[in-house]
């Protein structure tokens, strides 16, 4: 069942503007983020033309400079190929383990899925402070245990991050896929995300945002590091 695609815009970031296209059959949340007159894409993972035009209606006239994948599991990726048709731009993902990226096409076939493969390996987004696209600066923080090529994206001077599916509101990214490993996400989330500021804002790969404070209160799954 087709599922119907939310737009959500925030003004509140300092210089950056952020949308949320919550798209495709298992509602993953694609982020497009704003910033002058350049845009970057994370985790595109459009299904149909609509959805791919919606970005492009929010996208104006900023220049995409390039696409951010927190991790290459099928639903973070399945927009990537449109894009590239139409955007000439690099693709950015951690190299800890390429499997997922390299088995994208019998990845997409196990869930039912038909989708071609890449025919490239997109640059390394290794774990760095300060990595700089444009005008756009973040920390890489890597993140597995869902995945083992995941990083989170952190924006200090914004406040927020960008967890994928480390963590959900109340909630974790699933461990019984490839290479997943629950004691591995719960030390990314306590070593890497409970560690930012409590206020810091958490937009997640699926559902609904939430902050590192109301986590590490909240979440059942991984307690607080105080804990």
């Amino acid at each position: 069942m087709a599922l119907s695609l939310h737009l959500f815009f925030y003004p509140d970031l300092n210089e950056m503007k952020l949308e949320i296209f919550t798209v495709g059959p298992f509602a993953e949340n694609t982020y497009l983020l704003l910033n002058r007159d350049e845009a970057i894409l994370i985790d595109p993972g459009f299904t149909n033309r609509s959805e791919m035009a919606a970005m492009e209606k929010a996208l104006g006239n900023f220049k995409l400079i390039g696409v951010l994948l927190t991790h290459a599991h099928v639903d973070h990726v399945l927009g990537l190929n449109q894009v590239l048709q139409k955007y000439e731009v690099p693709v950015y993902l951690n190299h800890s383990d390429l499997y997922l990226w390299n088995n994208f096409e019998s990845q997409s076939a196990m869930f039912g899925i038909r989708a071609g493969g890449f025919s490239f390996i997109p640059e390394h987004l290794g774990e760095q402070e300060r990595f700089q696209i444009g005008l756009f600066s973040m920390d890489v923080l890597y993140t597995p245990g869902h995945s083992p090529d995941h990083v989170s994206l952190y924006f200090p001077e914004d406040g927020f991050v960008i967890a994928g599916d480390a963590l959900f509101r109340e909630n974790i990214g699933r461990t019984d896929l490839y290479k997943g490993d629950f004691d591995v996400l719960s030390r990314s989330i306590r070593d890497k995300l409970y560690r930012l500021p409590d206020d810091t804002k958490v937009y997640p790969g699926h559902g609904p945002s939430t902050t590192i404070g109301y986590e590490k209160k909240n979440n059942g799954f991984v307690k607080s590091v105080e804990d």
